[in-house]
């Protein structure tokens, strides 16, 4: 596949402080790639530093075959053809919907102009809405007039600073598969900000979670979620309960449950001591007069009920297709697949 990004080694410094350490990442062309973590984690600098609103301290960035920024020359912003959508749009307020996505075009006639705004606007659907302005909108009707404006002059890299973060929960997923479904129609490559996991695994193709101005791990949605590299990996992307365990023999693992089968993401010696990620999906709780198990919390989650159950002395969220109650004896059986062990 044809690299549309490259970062290499790089680090970033803003008031003295270092923001980005010795940072990786390289972006095929096509791919949509999320920047996800916590808040402070570095992942809006990063977009920062690749749209040239932030310089290097050091590193390396190419964009296609173009070297854009190596620590010591610096390509400017509008030499670089990124688009960039803000969080909150930053529409024109003054300028009709025609007359945002039309701002950007430059150098050509007002006929191939408006051929271009009519195309972007039936690309997102706004086609009805054309002679409008941005407070007669809604606002995924404004999202989607910023990249109607932002696809109108080809980018080579789309960057988006969490782009649903003002969208109604209603309405959220259908903009999410809408937009996505727009990018992969035209080809777009593109890297999102987001600290939801949820927005992460709807949108992206790649995710780079990051921690404290590095990336802990770089791969697909199901790459991190089934195999993740560190505990701060799989906690952020759904966290759920450690067992202590022991390694008995490759896939299985000695617990206090008994015995379990489950996936390392690193080399475990047999014998060792370890833990076991179990995510509440991963255990399904019964009924049971005969176990020394109980419920000691229950939370209602609207489509499912939530528990808390206390083995050894380790507390373990789960799941039940029965309705519990506090203090109930439960016994405990568990689906092996999604298990992980961390050493």
């Amino acid at each position: 596949m044809t690299t549309a990004l490259s970062i290499e080694n790089l680090s970033c410094q803003y008031d003295d402080q270092t923001i980005l350490e010795n940072l990786s990442l390289e972006v095929n062309q096509g791919e949509i790639v999320c920047l996800l973590g916590a808040s402070g984690c570095g992942k809006t600098t990063l977009l920062k530093a690749i749209a040239g609103l932030l310089p290097l301290s050091a590193g390396k960035m190419t964009l296609g075959e173009r070297e854009i920024d190596n620590g010591e020359t610096w390509m400017p912003p509008e030499q670089r053809n990124i688009g960039m959508i803000f969080q909150d749009y930053a529409l024109f307020p003054h300028l009709t919907v025609a007359q945002n996505v039309a701002f950007g075009l430059k150098g050509i006639s007002k006929s191939e102009q408006d051929t271009i705004v009519k195309e972007m606007l039936s690309l997102v659907h706004l086609e009805q809405f054309i002679d409008r302005y941005p407070h007669q909108l809604s606002g995924g009707q404004q999202q989607r007039v910023a990249i109607a404006r932002s696809l109108a002059y080809k980018p080579d890299l789309l960057l988006l600073d969490e782009p649903f973060s003002n969208i109604d929960t209603q309405v959220r997923h259908e903009l999410i598969r809408e937009i996505r479904k727009i990018f992969k129609k035209q080809g777009v490559t593109a890297i999102f900000v987001t600290h939801s996991r949820e927005e992460a695994f709807a949108f992206a193709d790649k995710m780079a979670v990051m921690n404290q101005g590095v990336i802990e791990q770089y791969g697909s949605a199901s790459e991190l979620y089934f195999c993740p590299s560190s505990k701060f990996v799989a906690d952020f992307l759904g966290g759920g309960s450690y067992l202590q365990a022991k390694h008995v023999n490759d896939t299985t693992f000695e617990t206090a449950i008994g015995q379990v089968e489950a996936q390392s993401c690193a080399l475990i010696e047999h014998g060792a001591d370890c833990q076991l990620l179990v995510r509440p999906q991963h255990i399904q709780l019964t009924q049971s007069d005969k176990s020394t198990i109980t419920v000691i919390e229950q939370q209602f989650m609207g489509d499912h009920c939530r528990y808390v159950v206390d083995i050894e002395g380790t507390r373990v969220l789960a799941t039940s297709l029965q309705a519990l109650d506090v203090g109930q004896s439960v016994a405990v059986s568990v689906d092996a697949q999604g298990i992980v062990a961390f050493a």
